[in-house]
């Protein structure tokens, strides 16, 4: 009888990958809660906190940021 040989399964990204995609979801995630709220509980009061410049471009960017870091952690060759 022939031993069977076990063999590890091999992941497709190293740990080095996996933890840039979570730097990079933990910056997405973020980006939405500087997002959420600003609203008004009556609808005859306009709040002007809509228009924060959180809301305004430090949450979008950070979106974005993520999402470059996303595909950075794609791209990066776990080897090196």
């Amino acid at each position: 009888m022939k031993e069977e040989q076990l063999q590890k399964p091999a992941f497709i990204f190293g740990k080095k990958n996996y933890i840039f995609m979570i730097i990079g979801i933990l910056c997405i995630a973020l980006g939405f809660i500087f997002m959420a709220g600003g609203g008004s509980n009556d609808p005859n009061f306009f709040n002007k906190e809509i228009y924060n410049w959180q809301r305004i471009r430090l949450a979008p960017t950070l979106v974005i940021v993520g999402l470059g870091i996303e595909i950075y952690a794609i791209l990066l060759n776990p080897k090196k």
